[in-house]
């Protein structure tokens, strides 16, 4: 079983947003201001779980990265994909998507007939949805 410790799951999601940004260890350090070899021996650190990282480089490690914060300390992978995609979307629409979870959460019939709907084919959501009275 993964180790779920904060230390362990930022270490994990380090890694994770700095392969997606095609960084390297050294690279990452580099851009932090740390230069090449300190760069790379600090990120080395974070990622293996022997330094721990303070808040004012956590935010600046996110602002390189280009992640928000939440998404370095999330708990866990679905938590840090919805973080991403949440932070991707314009003002307007994470607030409905906030309205939305909401109200999914209190209502779990509308979960389950959302999850159904989401399950056919596309053409089926588009009619769904026309019946719903909304746009696709």
């Amino acid at each position: 079983m993964p180790e779920t410790s904060p230390r362990a799951l930022f270490a994990a999601r380090l890694a994770q947003a700095r392969q997606m940004r095609g960084l390297s260890q050294r690279a990452l350090g580099d851009r932090m201001g740390l230069g090449k070899e300190k760069g790379s021996s600090r990120i080395n650190r974070y990622e293996h779980q022997v330094t721990a990282i303070g808040f004012d480089n956590l935010g600046v490690l996110a602002q390189i990265l280009d992640v928000p914060v939440a998404y370095l300390l999330a708990t866990d992978a679905t938590m840090a994909d919805v973080i991403l995609a949440f932070s991707e979307a314009d003002e307007d629409q994470r607030d409905t998507v906030a309205t939305l979870i909401r109200a999914l959460a209190h209502n779990p019939a509308l979960l389950t007939s959302l999850e159904e709907l989401l399950r056919l084919p596309e053409q089926e959501q588009t009619k769904a949805l026309k019946t719903l009275g909304t746009k696709p």
